[in-house]
């Protein structure tokens, strides 16, 4: 079987949900004419990484300007049963095409928001959400953590897909929890432009072998909105180079890394593939030595089966 899938690195129009889901509808119906069997879009897409921000927070004082940021922030974030969501789950039907889109949640019962992705079925709608069970550094501040609940994969028609989402993938246990469920395409967006974030989807792609899509965004701090800027000043302009890439199960980069530009990364993935890579190394088969290693991951569901 053969799988063509789809990267975008691209920016969105920050912290506006609504306009960065006409964008987005664009590129979907764009990419879905060329066939595309998945469109992935890169870590908060909605409404916007926001890098460089500190949310006026200081060990043991906050700002009024930061918690107002913070407000923006969270009214345009998306919830799982808003019209944002159903807006995407109607246009991976319309479009035919699996869509995997990582966003910040809101959950309207509280204030606590959530680094998420959506991995939505053109036939099954929303398949289920990974949420970020460590969010790095100051992204604590913003992101709360999820857990074992969030280790989720889905076994589909074009193979069975999982990930985990930026520096969640530096956490071997974590990426074991994939390779246990046998995640055959392995998601990762990300906000990490680092020229070493490329040797790390090439070391999870011939660890797990699997295929790695890398995600990223591209965007310069003039992208931000004009009110916002001020916060940022002292940042360097190109804010993120990009650098999604593609890689094969034996750790062969089959498309990009994309750098310093907004586009899309295509590619067709043989699915034979994986099987022949575990020829020599299965790290949950014949390397896995069971007898001296054994791994608990508390309330991992079970794969999701696309009906």
């Amino acid at each position: 079987m053969t799988v063509k899938v789809c990267l975008v690195q691209d920016s969105p129009i920050f912290f506006n949900a609504k306009e960065t889901l006409i964008k987005m509808e664009k590129i979907i119906v764009q990419n879905a004419k060329k066939r595309c069997d998945l469109i992935v879009f890169p870590e908060s897409y909605i409404p916007g990484y926001p890098r460089g921000f500190s949310f006026g927070a200081v060990v043991g004082s906050r700002t009024e300007e930061g918690r107002k940021l913070y407000t923006e922030f969270h009214a345009n974030s998306i919830s799982l049963d808003g019209a944002e969501m159903n807006h995407l789950i109607q246009l991976s039907k319309t479009n035919n095409v699996y869509l995997c889109i990582g966003f910040t949640e809101r959950q309207d019962q509280n204030g606590s928001l959530f680094c998420s992705t959506a991995y939505i079925s053109p036939t099954d709608g929303l398949m289920g959400i990974h949420r970020k069970i460590k969010p790095t550094g100051t992204e604590r501040l913003f992101w709360a953590e999820a857990g074992g609940e969030s280790l989720v994969t889905f076994d589909t028609k074009i193979g069975k897909l999982g990930g985990l989402t930026c520096w969640e993938n530096y956490m071997p246990l974590a990426r074991m929890a994939m390779y246990k469920m046998g995640v055959e395409v392995y998601i990762a967006p990300t906000a990490d432009s680092r020229d070493g974030w490329i040797q790390t989807m090439r070391h999870i792609a011939m660890e797990g072998r699997c295929f790695v899509l890398g995600c990223n965004q591209f965007f310069t701090k003039s992208m931000y909105p004009p009110h916002l800027r001020h916060m940022v000043q002292h940042e360097q302009e190109k804010f993120c180079r990009g650098g999604s890439v593609i890689v094969s199960p034996l750790g062969d980069i089959i498309a990009g890394p994309l750098y310093d530009t907004a586009g899309v990364l295509i590619a067709e993935l043989n699915m034979d593939r994986i099987q022949e890579s575990k020829l020599d190394f299965d790290v949950v088969g014949h390397y896995a030595r069971n007898d001296i290693f054994q791994i608990d991951i508390k309330n991992q569901p079970k794969i999701y089966r696309e009906k």
